[in-house]
């Protein structure tokens, strides 16, 4: 029994042994593959980079291109003795530089490619390439830089960047390599594994003198390069360009969107830099600059500041009365007996409190909500009230992210019960702590892309679409998420939308838009006027409209900081923008002329009666529409505002070394 086991396990082994040998004496005798390595020297392994994709605007006009380069990697356990003054000169370096990247080379890994100089012209590599056999070690890859031809859009569209040392030694599944460039802001960054694409790797065989000896086995094991998706936005360029030039000089925002798609038209952060300047070798150097620049450039006002709404959340108060049964269109409250100031006009309706912004009349709003319970101790009372207003509220979209592709959204701050016990205590605060909400002050802060959502909410009569800057991936144009085409519908019943419409329409036409400023021939426009105060400066000047009244094709939202009353600056602005994106064309040149060649510095000098040829600025008190002797004065609102607020990019975050 024991011979029978031994013979067996002595049988298992030697079989073993045979298989090894007949292994050995195939790979040794019959294939001559590890014969030809040994006989050239090594195997190159070459890395092919793919274009990334191309972005377009909606009209098929291109955004983001590329241009062909050349990027050169070291392997710095390659680099023995090489005569390092010819190669500086050669490639224009200083010894320093040569130095002090190899060291980064190093320190990343000694037999891994790093990047060693970026960007090298096709003309550079073909002066350079015969010289490469002198010094082994270092390689080329094709590779690309960003060019951006319509030269807007900055922060949306944001840039791309040397992958950081954090991000590179925390990649989940290794992809990056120290010096490869990733979407580090804006698309760039939110559609990141579209556009870069997928690698391609090919494998050469060198001999000992650095000379290719052809492709390895064939090119069995090669793979090719796919080049990335191209993404087709839903940004009208053309009018996104006048934005750039109507805010010449001014700092603020604005977004546009097509109400039934939730599809962004335009969106634009000001003052904006050309975005050309963070692509290319001289990213550093301007990253720099723009960081320091103290009108904040790289801040995206847009989706990540936040503000108070002022006078355009008047528009969600009547809503949010009306749906609660606070209020009825036919509401009349007298102007007074309140602590908010009246602008000296009427008292009317719901009709003419939207037409004229009347402050008392929607602190009355706000006070008969918060009152609209059988519980009559306030403390107790505001409490109850405070949670179905904000429930109501919440579903226009503020204190959350609305969702928009962009990886830099703020969620903004739509006050609740916690909140004010937190600050107050419980059972400690009452109506008289919170009335400046009714006004759009106080508590509530809100970014310029849930204005313009409201009134894209409001264009659609209860529901929104949740907003998107892409609408098409890839080159079937298809491949945009479920979430970006999906509907949120508030709980405001359709009717109570028509009872502000109206007021939205003669507010543009004979209400607080002075001067004809937002009327354009053919066009019913509905907006609403908003000035929030600032703690230093002038009012910032909003205003949020859609148009045509009946199935809307546009809702727009523009904020102006400083620059006063919302129906002298950025209600201009934005009739523009209508005009342009409605018309194709801009007929009344006269106030587009005006609102390019008006700075905010222009509008200081103006108040300080310091400048000596004012440009014109539309004013309210220049409508001669309204109602015979009923003068319409700039509402100042009355309550404490915040300070304009910005998710501050940090610098650790980006990798500018080079």
């Amino acid at each position: 029994m024991f011979q029978d086991r031994k013979q067996i396990i002595l049988s298992f082994f030697f079989l073993v042994c045979a298989i090894y040998a007949l292994r050995l004496f195939y790979l040794q005798v019959i294939d001559d593959t590890y014969q030809t390595i040994g006989s050239t020297g090594a195997l190159k392994k070459e890395v092919q980079i793919p274009l990334r994709g191309q972005i377009y605007d909606r009209n098929g006009k291109l955004l983001v291109a590329n241009v062909d380069v050349y990027d050169m990697y070291v392997i710095p356990y390659k680099i023995k003795q090489i005569d390092t003054t010819t190669f500086c000169r050669l490639f224009n370096i200083t010894r320093s530089y040569f130095d002090s990247t190899m060291t980064i080379a190093k320190s990343y890994s000694s037999n891994r490619a790093t990047l060693f100089l970026r960007q090298l012209s096709k003309e550079d590599y073909a002066r350079v390439a015969d010289a490469m056999v002198s010094f082994p070690g270092f390689t080329f890859e094709l590779s690309f830089f960003r060019t951006y031809p319509a030269r807007t859009m900055a922060n949306a569209l944001g840039y791309i960047g040397e992958i950081s040392k954090k991000s590179y030694e925390s990649q989940d599944v290794e992809y990056y390599r120290s010096g490869d460039y990733i979407g580090i802001t804006g698309l760039e960054k939110q559609y990141e594994m579209e556009l870069r694409g997928r690698r391609g790797v090919k494998f050469t065989m060198m001999n000992v003198h650095g000379e290719n000896k052809g492709s390895y086995s064939e090119g069995e094991y090669d793979t090719l390069a796919v080049i990335g998706k191209n993404l087709y936005t839903t940004v009208d360029v053309e009018v996104q360009q006048l934005a750039d030039s109507l805010f010449q000089g001014k700092t603020g925002c604005v977004v546009a969107i097509e109400p039934r798609t939730g599809e962004v038209l335009a969106m634009g952060s000001y003052p904006y830099y050309d975005p050309n300047m963070l692509s290319g070798k001289q990213f550093s150097k301007y990253f720099k600059e723009l960081y320091r620049n103290p009108d904040k450039p790289l801040n995206d006002r847009v989706a990540t500041g936040f503000f108070r709404p002022g006078s355009t959340f008047k528009l969600v108060q009547s809503l949010v009365g009306l749906q609660l049964g606070s209020i009825t269109p036919e509401t009349f409250f007298v102007c007074g007996n309140a602590p908010v100031k009246c602008h000296n006009h009427p008292s009317g309706d719901l009709h003419n409190a939207v037409r004229f912004s009347c402050n008392p009349y929607f602190y009355q709003v706000f006070k008969k909500t918060m009152s609209a319970t059988p519980e009559t101790n306030p403390v107790k009372s505001a409490p109850i009230m405070l949670s179905k207003w904000h429930e109501l509220v919440e579903k226009f979209g503020y204190g959350q992210k609305l969702g928009i592709d962009l990886p830099s959204e703020s969620s903004g701050l739509l006050p609740d019960v916690k909140y004010y016990d937190k600050r107050y205590g419980s059972k400690q605060w009452k109506f008289s702590n919170i009335y400046s909400l009714s006004i759009g002050e106080g508590e509530i802060s809100v970014n310029m892309l849930k204005m313009a959502n409201l009134a894209a909410t409001i264009a659609n009569r209860g529901y929104w679409v949740t907003p998107h800057l892409v609408r098409g991936i890839g080159q079937n144009g298809k491949g945009v998420l479920p979430k970006h085409r999906q509907v949120h519908r508030t709980d405001i019943d359709t009717r109570n939308f028509e009872a502000i419409i109206g007021g939205m329409q003669d507010a543009v036409e004979q209400g607080t838009v002075g001067g004809g400023a937002g009327i354009v021939e053919g066009i019913t426009i509905c907006g609403k006027t908003g000035t929030s105060q600032n703690k230093r400066g002038k009012d910032n000047s909003i205003f949020i409209a859609f148009a045509p009244r009946y199935n809307p094709k546009i809702a727009i939202a523009v904020m102006v900081q400083n620059a006063g009353f919302g129906g002298s600056v950025a209600a201009p602005i934005a009739t523009l923008m209508i005009e342009k994106y409605l018309k194709r064309k801009i007929e009344r040149t006269a106030i587009k002329e005006r609102m390019m060649n008006l700075s905010v510095r222009t509008i200081e000098a103006m108040s300080a009666g310091s400048a000596a040829k004012p440009i014109p600025v539309i004013t309210p008190e220049s409508n001669r529409k309204t109602s015979p002797g009923v003068p319409i004065k700039p509402r100042k609102e009355t309550e404490k505002s915040i300070k304009t607020t910005f998710v501050k990019p940090k610098l650790e975050n980006f990798n500018i070394t080079k």
